[in-house]
This record gives C-alpha cells, structure tokens and sequence, in this order.
C-alpha cells in the first residue's frame, strides 16, 4: 500500500514511518524538517499535491505543537493559529479533492474550549467527520524525540538528567497522565487503518495506555534508570506545584479502540527503551 505521513519526522511519524515500512508498505514522508517544499502552510504544495493523489492511504499527523512547556508559550500566538488553520486548510482541501482514506491526529484536550490547540484540534475533528475519515486521540504518546523546544516530558527529564545531574519537574508531580509508548501506538494506529472500513466516522478512537501514572512516579522511574548505569547523583527537583488551569483538566478515555487493539508497553518498560536510545547520545559504552 502507498502511505503518505503527514508529519513524518515528529514524535509519532518517526516511529510510524520506520513500523509501517518494516509491514511492508511504501511510505511516503513528508515533513517540513526534510525540505521547504514539505511545508504543509505553503498553497498550493506541488509536491503535497502530488503525494497525495498517489496515496492509497495518509495518515495527517503533523501540527505545529510540542509538549506543554511549548503550548504554554506559543499557543495564544497568531503564529501558532495561522501554522495549523494553514495546514488543515490545506491538506482536508487535497482529501476531499482526492477523496482519500485518511486518519487526522487530534488530542484529548480537543473539548478543552480554554486552550487554543484545544480549539483547532476540534476544528480539524469536524473537517474529518464531514469527509469521511477516522479521528484518533493520542494520549501523551512518548518515545525518542529530536526537537528539543517541542519535548515532552519523558524525553525532556531524561534529557535534563544527561545534560544537567538533575531535572525539575513543571509542577509538584502529583497529577497523573495515561502515557502510551510509541511502538504501540503505531500498531494501533496501522489496526485502524487496516479495519478501516470497520469504523464509523464518529467512533471514539481513543489511543493509550488506560493506565494513569503520576508524574513523580514517572520521574522516580527515570532516576532509576540513571542508578542502573552509576549515576546516583542524578536528582529530582520538585516543581512549584499545580499552577495551571491545563494540568487540572481531566477527560477520561473511551476504551472502545480494545475491541481491535491493546496496548503491550508498560510505562517502565517503555521508560526504560527510551532512556536506553537515549544514553547513546551521551555515554560511550
């Protein structure tokens, strides 16, 4: 099958692109990190034209977004909501031309009316409920990233701990999050697209763990990981505490996806891949 990803050096594209190819799939990337042309702002896009045209099936993951040290900065910018009206503008416009099968990345914050990512990520559910695709929310997916002003938590504390001897946490880490490790969100992201023509259009296509970890534990499990390799001087720093509207907010996650798809990945196995990839980086074994 011919694959177009939106978003193929992020977070999940990375990870989806490297899963789909050894399936043995043709995957296409398109990325703006690879080259100008692959700028999803840019209409019209010769090249986004032609990729998707040629495309069996695409998967529209790209945003201009980050981890919430990213939100909290850019989100209220008319940068930011131009970047993603752009893209949407854009590529639904292609879909519906093309009259593509297609799954649209949003989030869990997508009923969050406060949060202007929250905003356009609704928007880009009703352009995908009217076209006919697949809407899927991920759940703070994590895994090896290479855009270090848009990491998220995981990544960032293993990073800071590397770099620095410690990591601060943004709050007094007692909130907890449902974190799913990349890896299996790419098979539940290639489950759907397999069955399909199984879903309807309006089905809670939720992708996580359902399993809640708070972020001190989280942060426990990274000194851990530090311990194992001899860095006992690696400290957590606690956070001022719960100082945003954003970190209160709580959806809970529809578990209809389990009837296709069930995550594998524990929290501290998948903790642990990710600081393993990453120590490559910094210590030479």
């Amino acid at each position: 099958m011919n694959i177009t990803i939106l978003g193929s050096s992020g977070q999940i594209g990375s990870y989806l692109t490297n899963y789909l190819r050894k399936k043995g799939h043709n995957v296409n990337e398109f990325d703006i990190t690879n080259s100008k042309s692959e700028d999803l702002t840019l209409i019209p896009n010769i090249k986004l034209i032609h990729d998707i045209r040629m495309s069996d099936f695409v998967f529209f993951l790209a945003f201009d977004v980050g981890g919430s040290r990213y939100l909290k900065k850019y989100q209220h910018t008319f940068k930011f909501i131009d970047n993603n009206t752009r893209m949407m503008a854009n590529v639904f416009g292609l879909l519906q031309e093309y009259n593509k099968r297609f799954v649209f990345a949003s989030s869990q914050m997508s009923n969050m009316g406060y949060s202007p990512y929250g905003l356009l990520k609704r928007v880009g559910e009703v352009y995908t409920e009217i076209l006919k695709g697949l809407t899927v929310k991920f759940w703070n997916v994590y895994g090896v990233e290479k855009d270090r002003d848009k990491s998220h938590v995981i990544t960032d504390l293993i990073r800071k701990g590397f770099e620095e001897g410690q990591f601060e946490m943004m709050t007094d880490g007692t909130e907890e999050r449902q974190f799913l490790y990349a890896e299996d969100c790419c098979e539940a992201l290639c489950t759907i697209m397999e069955c399909f023509n199984d879903f309807k259009t309006t089905d809670p296509l939720h992708i996580t763990s359902f399993r809640s970890t708070s972020i001190k534990d989280v942060a426990s499990m990274i000194q851990g990981n530090f311990n194992k390799i001899g860095m006992y001087d690696v400290k957590i720093k606690p956070g001022p505490g719960k100082d945003s509207v954003q970190m209160d907010k709580r959806n809970e996650a529809d578990t209809f996806i389990t009837q296709w798809w069930l995550p594998k990945t524990t929290i501290d196995q998948g903790i642990a891949k990710v600081f393993n990839e990453m120590k490559k980086e910094y210590v030479n074994d």
